[in-house]
């Protein structure tokens, strides 16, 4: 080798001629490829929109089905008393014993069915349980034949504090003696 050429040098290849390649195509066709994703995009949003439709379809000839013979009613489903506050059904037990304990009679169904029922707001039950604890605290518990027994809180604790023995205050702090002296 006369030239002196560095071994990571390129040759020069300029002199080597073919005259079967003249034009040689990329490795990747770029168009093929763009047709490709176009395709499978108006593929996939044809498909979603052909599986809508048939799910409109379907659910439009669907049929609510009535409920079988042997299955409960709303009144059955409910869970035994006592019932936490807000359940389906604990109201009427509710108005019942309110009524009893204000003195009232408590409506039968003949004076029910007289007329609608009044609507109520959201927090009806919780004023009703509030005014029946209020009652007990003020006036005392009532027993199953209306009669109050017991006595109110606040009356107990009065008799209470009647009870306790009062105790003398004596003045034996150093700094009343003090104050005592100086006078």
């Amino acid at each position: 080798m006369s030239d002196k050429t560095h071994v990571t040098e390129t040759p020069d290849t300029s002199h080597i001629k073919n005259v079967d390649v003249t034009h040689e195509v990329s490795d990747v066709y770029i168009e093929g490829i763009a047709k490709f994703v176009l395709a499978l995009f108006i593929l996939m949003v044809v498909s979603f929109v052909l599986m809508w439709a048939l799910f409109k379809v379907l659910k439009s000839n669907t049929a609510e089905t009535p409920p079988p013979p042997m299955a409960l009613s709303e009144r059955e489903r409910l869970p035994p008393e006592p019932r936490l506050q807000g359940a389906p059904g604990f109201a009427e037990g509710l108005e019942k014993s309110g009524a009893a304990a204000q003195g009232k009679k408590p409506e039968t169904n003949a004076e029910a069915s007289q007329g609608p029922p009044l609507p109520k707001d959201a927090m009806w039950e919780i004023k009703v349980v509030r005014e029946q604890w209020e009652d007990v605290l003020k006036n005392g518990p009532v027993d199953q034949n209306g009669n109050r027994y017991g006595m109110p809180i606040d009356k107990a604790k009065e008799e209470v504090l009647k009870q306790l023995p009062v105790r003398e205050q004596k003045a034996e702090g150093s700094r009343q003696k003090a104050e005592s002296s100086k006078q």
